[in-house]
């Protein structure tokens, strides 16, 4: 199957980096490299771009479309939280913009063997770096119900949780849960009708839940945004794009955070606690994708990008 993902807030994105023709960029989430490809082409002949994906079919596909710039390309498997150490390895000190475009891409999503979707029945699989030995058929055949109902409270924000939780623990009793279809009559049952018919496909929530338990994506992004940020030359920018309210609601607090480092008590005259700005969110609210594009691309519709400046008073 092609690797085909269309980059969505393509030119938001892209004109908010704010690129410098002779600068170096990553893109952390490299997936077709639809935005990295934009980049090389504002790129001078100094210019460096670094990408990072831990899938293998999207680094091969990512390969061939960046062809024509790869005397200017680096292309890394890995995860983007090793960013620090795969540009120490690479003699770079400091980037001049970072991308990531969260989620799970098109091609993952269609590629039916990946055992991403809830649409088809296959495999419960679920890796983005399929090297990884756990599935999500481990998640759902060995957590505990405890467990299985933190994940889907808290990653899918089921109203549900609970009773799914217990009706997968009830169903792998009598025999192992192995694809998404046995999954699927599983989530169905522990949905009352009467609810079902107005949320969209039962599986969804649960589903992503899983997904990113799975590959610990959330866990991932709050510990390497810092970092990121730690990165940045001045005037650098980080621009990323989420696609469900977790990952929106961890972005924003740590740029705030970053903007806003001071503990001192509201009450005191002057800061005490040493801890300054490390630059500015460019994005005082969230970009969402032009109604334009939501007729192109419907899986455009929950995406937000924030962009994080570094500032230049800060030296790495």
């Amino acid at each position: 199957m092609e690797f085909k993902h269309v980059s969505v807030l393509l030119e938001e994105t892209i004109d908010r980096l704010n690129i410098k023709p002779n600068g170096i960029y990553v893109d952390g989430t490299l997936g077709g490299g639809g935005h990295s490809l934009e980049i090389c082409k504002r790129l001078g002949e100094d210019g460096r771009l670094i990408g990072i994906d831990q899938d293998m079919d999207a680094i091969k596909a990512a390969t061939e479309r960046l062809k024509d710039y790869s005397d200017k390309v680096t292309i890394v498997h890995s995860n983007y939280q090793d960013i620090d150490s795969i540009l120490k390895g690479l003699g770079i000190g400091g980037v001049d913009g970072i991308v990531l475009d969260l989620g799970v891409s098109s091609y993952q999503l269609d590629n039916v063997e990946r055992g991403f979707t809830y649409r088809e029945d296959t495999a419960l699989d679920m890796r983005m770096d399929q090297s990884s030995e756990l599935t999500a058929s481990y998640i759902v055949n060995n957590y505990s119900e405890m467990e299985l109902f933190r994940v889907i409270r808290d990653y899918g924000e089921d109203s549900f949780a609970k009773n799914i939780a217990k009706h997968i623990v009830k169903a792998r009793e009598e025999k192992p849960i192995e694809t998404t279809g046995e999954l699927n009559e599983i989530i169905k049952a522990a949905i009352p009708a009467k609810v079902r018919k107005g949320i969209g496909h039962p599986s969804k929530k649960t589903f992503q839940a899983i997904r990113i338990e799975l590959n610990h994506e959330l866990d991932v992004l709050e510990n390497s945004l810092d970092k990121m940020i730690e990165l940045l030359n001045e005037g650098g920018r980080l621009s990323i794009i989420t696609f469900h309210s977790l990952e929106d609601r961890i972005v924003k607090n740590i740029f705030r955070k970053n903007m806003n480092p001071c503990v001192c008590p509201p009450n005191f005259p002057v800061c005490t606690c040493g801890k300054v700005p490390m630059g500015k969110v460019i994005t005082r609210k969230p970009i969402v994708p032009s109604d334009i594009e939501l007729e192109n691309n419907r899986r455009a519709k929950s995406s937000k990008l924030r962009v994080f400046e570094k500032n230049v008073k800060n030296i790495n």
